[in-house]
């Protein structure tokens, strides 16, 4: 929106429509009108190009799941169903603090693609598990529909007084700001929800990959769970943060005030590349035991007619 000269964002991110030259300086015009960000240098090209990317690996990262789930049937013994819960709760607050602390419009596009994801991934594991019948707790099934519940409610909910504020970003050619001793931008109360949510996303990320580990610990295997579902997600969430770390900071923020406002998506995303890296070890330790305890039955099996 155009606002006394100035550029006005949404609480999605998305600019109106608007004279690109005047608003945005040596902006790309199909990142201004399709995405409504203003690049105007190669970092800012290569924060959207990242972004992209990112956005395409998490699409992409479920689909092995997804064939190996339908091809091996163990859906509900190979992942652990806390792992799914807290990585619906972490997107969901991704989606909800992105939204309130006016992240990037790529973030915000992303966390909705999150969701759908999840919801499919839950929806697949509650139908095994419904159909081989094993004998589970009857409170983890409800668990998981409350989950499924609250996450496309919070999904889609508006709170109230929270999204009509808006951000005004000076039409001035933005240069990015060298390292800085002054004050940290101050919180809006709508960003400071958003922060806080931001927060709760990072940890839930982060305590979303113990159970998983934990399970592949008691299993001894990795079976039933696709080693390409974590290496797409570990390539999605390298990209996801260099985007959020490359994007230049408002003219009037500073370096450190805009790595600050980022702060928990960076943990959210980058932080868990230890996790899935230690996940991506038990994958090769538990194959290499396998193929050993293959080769030896193979040796000990008494040949035919002896």
């Amino acid at each position: 929106m155009l606002t006394d000269g100035v550029l006005t964002r949404s609480s999605f991110g998305s600019a109106t429509q608007g004279n690109l030259t005047s608003l945005c300086p040596n902006g790309t015009k199909w990142v201004w009108e399709g995405l409504g960000e203003c690049a105007q240098d190669a970092r800012d090209m290569a924060s959207i190009y990242l972004g992209l990317l990112s956005i395409l690996c998490f699409m992409v990262s479920s689909l092995p799941q997804y064939y190996s789930s339908c091809k091996r049937g163990n859906m509900d013994s190979a992942l652990s169903i806390w792992f799914l819960l807290l990585w619906l709760g972490g997107d969901t607050c991704n989606l909800v603090g992105s939204f309130l602390a006016d992240q990037l419009p790529l973030q915000t596009y992303t966390a909705v693609y999150y969701i759908i994801a999840d919801m499919l991934m839950l929806a697949m594991y509650i139908y095994y598990k419904t159909r081989n019948r094993m004998v589970e707790s009857r409170r983890v099934l409800h668990v998981v529909g409350v989950a499924c519940v609250l996450g496309v409610t919070t999904s889609l909910v508006h709170l109230p007084g929270l999204g009509t504020q808006q951000e005004v970003i000076p039409s001035a050619f933005r240069s990015r700001a060298l390292l800085s001793t002054s004050d940290i931008k101050t919180f809006t109360p709508k960003e400071i929800i958003g922060f806080t949510i931001g927060s709760v996303s990072s940890l839930l990320y982060l305590s979303s990959r113990l159970p998983q580990m934990y399970t592949n610990f008691k299993r001894k295997s990795t079976d039933g769970v696709s080693y390409f579902l974590f290496a797409l997600i570990i390539l999605g969430n390298t990209t996801y943060g260099l985007s959020v770390l490359l994007k230049n900071p408002e003219v009037d923020q500073g370096e450190r005030s805009y790595m600050v406002h980022h702060l928990p998506w960076l943990i959210g995303s980058l932080g868990t590349l230890s996790l899935d890296i230690i996940i991506s070890i038990q994958f090769i330790i538990y194959r290499k035991a396998k193929m050993e305890l293959n080769v030896n039955h193979g040796e000990t099996t008494p040949l035919i007619g002896s």
